[in-house]
């Protein structure tokens, strides 16, 4: 049993993601291909052989699914699940359920990509990444890493901007180049702290097996 432990995964590939849709705070479900990259989340974290004390989630029904089928494959299904919407992924505003290209047609392409890349501008009637990180990095500090800190490990399932958010947080990543990291859906990312709750080692799980 290992302890102290923090693995973030992005929920699996979405209805939505393989429709090239802005999705932010709507709701559509998995796909076959995001239950499939679910499991194998499961089964890579399975190989860790870690207790879990928690799992937190968003309010979005494809990160609780993506947590529930990893909690499943680790026999976990009796630990407490903490749903909050801090944990939502960004919210697209006036973007959320267009399609991108489509969205490149009616604000032009450099625009799009200002709202997408950009740290701290916004879409309309939306958040930017800083917005989301301001939810986000308080309900971890105060809710999260406490635990962490005390010798539990947590499972986080949420979404590719609060992830980033996140990481941004733990591994020191500028303003700047966080917008560049790419998390991948179904992807866990395992970090393991010390007991003053430094950063001890991170480990990509889904890249020990390409």
């Amino acid at each position: 049993m290992k302890s102290r432990n923090l693995i973030l995964v992005r929920h699996g590939q979405s209805e939505w993601n393989a429709q090239n849709l802005f999705t932010g705070w709507k709701d559509p479900g998995l796909t076959d291909q995001g239950v499939s990259e679910a499991k194998n989340a499961g089964k890579l974290i399975l190989e860790q052989n870690i207790e879990f004390d928690a799992m937190y989630t968003s309010m979005l029904s494809r990160a609780q699914k993506t947590g529930d089928i990893i909690l499943g494959i680790l026999n976990h299904k009796e630990i407490p699940i903490i749903k909050n919407e801090a944990l939502n992924e960004r919210h697209y505003g006036s973007l959320a359920g267009l399609n991108k290209d489509d969205a490149r047609k009616k604000w032009g392409e450099e625009q799009v990509h200002i709202w997408r890349r950009s740290f701290d501008i916004p879409p309309p009637d939306g958040e930017s990444l800083k917005d989301t990180a301001d939810r986000v990095l308080p309900y971890f500090e105060t809710e999260i890493m406490p635990k962490v800190i005390c010798g539990s490990s947590i499972l986080i399932a949420a979404h590719g901007n609060s992830l980033r958010a996140l990481i941004m947080k733990l591994d020191s990543i500028s303003s700047e180049d966080i917008v560049k990291l790419e998390i991948p859906t179904g992807a866990p990312i395992q970090y393991e702290f010390t007991s003053d709750g430094m950063v001890d080692k991170k480990t990509n799980l889904y890249e020990k097996e390409l």
